[in-house]
């Protein structure tokens, strides 16, 4: 795959509305190639592919250019502003440093981003392409003794012979004192601690699904504790994402919305968010939709620990 073609096609792609623009006319062949992007996907697949290729790869950059890779092809929700020069000024205030020095990191951020396409002949299998959520929901109880987490997701095969889900789930404490149960959907597959507060788990699912099959699963979770935030961090492409939270009598001052957010700012006090709302049962709700793979959506609370 030739780098230069694909520094070329990144930078067209990241004017005007970035992945948010006309996507169809403005993915070259090399792009197109390097996301697996087939003739028969139309154009949400198209989105949801590059972007999540493009997240993929920017995840092996530093985080300066991580985060100017990501507004300038308007990736980040929060960057998602009609014009490349608009997403420049936004990732300068969020580095503190001027839009002329954020123009160059994007520079060397596609540079970068096309040395790592172009290092293999066929990308390596993205998940997206495999299954994909469809809807997500999750309640989190946290006036009971014990915290209450429930999952609700309903997942589409991209491929056929899907017969397993790939999972995982944060704690603050590891997984020692976790219980999971699964309420229907499939049977569960432990796959250790893939880090020191991170559960990997599998669903075998009850038959597999050809492409285009749908199924829906139900896991609820009993930790010892949460910390004040509770996010989603998609691995695969989801479409919408429903989380209530419920802090009872004992809510907290203040809770913040979490929009497609770099993972690092959920546990940035000086990451402000968007307020919202608990209401008078002392609940919060929050939807979410077009989650992109690798950033956070959820909510926080009160101060960070």
């Amino acid at each position: 795959m030739e780098r230069s073609e694909l520094v070329q096609e990144l930078k067209i792609l990241r004017k005007g509305r970035g992945l948010q623009g006309r996507i169809g006319e403005r993915v070259g062949p090399f792009l197109r190639s390097a996301c697996a992007v087939s003739a028969d996907d139309g154009l949400v697949a198209v989105r949801t592919k590059v972007a999540g290729r493009l997240s993929e790869l920017a995840a092996h950059l530093p985080e300066d250019l991580r985060l100017a890779a990501l507004a300038a092809f308007a990736i980040t929700v929060e960057a998602r502003q009609p014009l490349y020069q608009d997403r420049v000024r936004w990732a300068a205030n969020r580095v503190d440093r001027d839009p002329r020095t954020v123009r160059r990191r994007v520079d060397e951020a596609i540079d970068l981003l096309a040395e790592l396409a172009a290092g293999s002949s066929s990308p390596p299998p993205s998940s997206s392409d495999r299954w994909h959520t469809t809807s997500l929901t999750v309640a989190v109880v946290l006036d009971q003794p014990r915290p209450s987490v429930l999952e609700q997701r309903r997942i589409i095969a991209d491929q056929d012979g899907l017969t397993v889900l790939d999972l995982a789930i944060s704690l603050p404490s590891g997984a020692e004192d976790l219980s999971v149960t699964v309420l229907y959907g499939g049977t569960l597959v432990d796959r250790g601690m893939e880090a020191t507060d991170r559960w990997g788990y599998g669903l075998e699912l009850p038959k597999p699904l050809s492409r285009g099959e749908s199924c829906e699963v139900a896991i609820l979770f009993r930790p010892p504790s949460l910390r004040p935030y509770a996010v989603s961090v998609p691995r695969h492409a989801c479409d919408r994402f429903d989380l209530r939270v419920r802090f009872g009598r004992e809510a907290p001052e203040e809770v913040r919305a979490l929009d497609g957010v770099f993972q690092s700012d959920v546990t940035d006090p000086g990451y402000r968010g968007r307020r919202h709302e608990v209401d008078p049962a002392g609940e919060v709700h929050l939807r979410f939709q077009g989650l992109t793979p690798g950033m956070a959506y959820g909510a926080r609370w009160d101060s960070v620990q």
